[in-house]
């Protein structure tokens, strides 16, 4: 079963989100996050995948998208962004922005972001809020898929 749970700023982290950054990004983490959302995706009640949402600069941020590796090819980073994307949008945001390392660029695009700038080897990507299309069906390829109409 896959379930989701949100965590408000200044939340305690350290004993569902931060071992999910942990495993994919290595490297300690503050036990709270005084300025972000966080999203974590559960697999079987297991953590699997998570990501965080804050303002900053006239923007939503997003960053600390990652799945744990024995739980990726299951859709779930898909799941984090179009929760953090949600957030956003029931915020009413103008833009999203993140910062992703140049390989990962795709996974975003997807969903709409654009690159706005490149340094070493990372990509700064953005959204417009009203261009953000949560209907998964909406661009769906599958000729025969039920849901299409």
């Amino acid at each position: 079963m896959i379930q989701g749970k949100w965590f408000a700023p200044g939340e305690d982290l350290s004993a569902e989100v931060l071992p999910v950054r942990a495993a994919v990004f290595g490297g300690s983490w503050p036990a709270e996050d005084p300025e972000g959302w966080n999203a974590l995706v559960y697999q079987d009640d297991q953590p699997a995948a998570s990501g965080r949402i804050w303002w900053e600069d006239g923007a939503f941020r997003l960053g600390a998208i990652g799945v744990i590796p024995s739980h990726r090819g299951k859709r779930l980073g898909d799941l984090v962004l179009r929760l953090l994307l949600f957030k956003a949008q029931s915020h009413f945001a103008r833009e999203i922005r993140l910062t992703c390392p140049e390989d990962t660029e795709g996974f975003f695009s997807r969903l709409g972001f654009r690159p706005v700038d490149r340094r070493n080897g990372s990509v700064e990507m953005m959204i417009a809020g009203d261009e953000v299309e949560l209907d998964s069906c909406k661009n769906c390829r599958k000729e025969n898929c039920p849901n299409r109409k």
